[in-house]
């Protein structure tokens, strides 16, 4: 059994912010995680893809993001517990009582959910023959776009994903843009530049098209694409990017009692307390009048949600708001000298 302050669950940007927030008020915690790496969504899904909307830093990949924030809680010392799951939790007395999938037990008096919207997985192209290329040259994700320098990539999807990995690879590959509808689902800055770029030839177009095939041995050769009016196009390429949006299943989250609503978990926005006192949510997966489901707002709730934590970690103390720049405390904690 593994005692502590606060169980994390997810380990992504929002969980590890909240982690740094833990440890400024001097809380200890343990972040299990079912991902087999530390960075949820941002390493699992874009990686590579710049963000635009991160507070005082201009652009950084997912991966830059991430890194950022490991080391921002390094002085912690905080224990992750990758590819794993929580599975069981049941109330005794003032604490919770948690079981992970892989069998170990943790004791602690709050748990953070900042597992996204639970457990996800790409929605992927119907075609059967689809089936032998994924993880080849049939991707759902980028994870290290120079694969793609020089190549003929085929992108499908309509979203911000979809067009801004048009835009990003138009630099050194061959690009083609296929889309089911005329209408993108992106933000407006990014289809006019991808409509600027097929004007300037770089990147062909094709709306309302869907895939109808896949041709290949031991790697694909060429595809094609059913247009709305039954006529088929054959295009060679080298890989296929599929950007359908993600099916989140919650799991066993499901059964925790939390009055979910539409597969999220209502919050109060003083602390970010579900209905059961000691659990906190936080990031995608938690809903409130006027949320955003940006980074930036999952390291606000994060801070909070720490503050929350105190009173059932430490009954017996008042929680003294204080500023970092100033705090000695804070210093020790971080083992910055001053």
């Amino acid at each position: 059994m593994i005692d502590t302050d606060v169980l994390v669950i997810g380990a992504g940007p929002t969980g590890l912010f909240c982690v740094h927030q833990l440890g400024i008020i001097g809380l200890k915690c343990e972040v299990v995680d079912n991902l087999d790496k530390i960075g949820g969504q941002c390493i699992e899904l874009y990686p590579d893809k710049p963000i635009y909307d991160i507070p005082a830093i201009p652009v950084c990949t997912g991966e830059e993001l991430t890194n950022n924030l490991i080391k921002q809680i390094k002085p912690f010392k905080t224990n992750f517990h990758l590819s794993d799951r929580v599975e069981e939790i049941k109330k005794d007395k003032n604490n919770w009582l948690i079981k992970t999938k892989k069998g170990k037990e943790f004791k602690a008096p709050n748990i953070i959910i900042a597992g996204g919207v639970g457990s996800f997985e790409p929605r992927k192209f119907l075609v059967k023959e689809c089936e032998k290329f994924e993880e080849k040259e049939i991707l759902y994700s980028v994870k290290d776009k120079s694969i793609f320098k020089d190549k003929r990539v085929s992108i499908f999807g309509g979203g911000d994903s979809a067009l801004d990995w048009a835009i990003e690879l138009s630099a050194n590959s061959k690009v083609k843009l296929i889309h089911r509808r005329d209408e993108f689902r992106g933000s407006q800055a990014s289809v006019d530049k991808v409509k600027t770029l097929s004007k300037e030839g770089k990147i062909e177009l094709f709306t309302k098209y869907q895939l109808n095939s896949v041709e290949g041995d031991q790697k694909i050769k060429s595809i094609k694409i059913k247009h709305e009016d039954e006529s088929i196009q054959k295009i060679e390429t080298d890989y296929l990017l599929g950007f359908f949006g993600l099916i989140m299943k919650l799991g066993p989250i499901a059964n925790w009692g939390l009055n979910l609503n539409k597969k999220h978990i209502p919050v109060n926005t003083e602390n970010f307390e579900t209905n059961h006192k000691g659990i906190f949510a936080i990031g995608d997966i938690c809903t409130y009048s006027g949320k955003l489901k940006l980074i930036l707002s999952g390291f606000h709730e994060g801070a909070l949600a720490a503050r929350g934590c105190f009173k059932y970690a430490r009954p017996d103390e008042n929680l003294r708001f204080e500023f970092s720049t100033t705090s000695k405390s804070v210093h020790e904690r971080l083992g910055v000298k001053k």
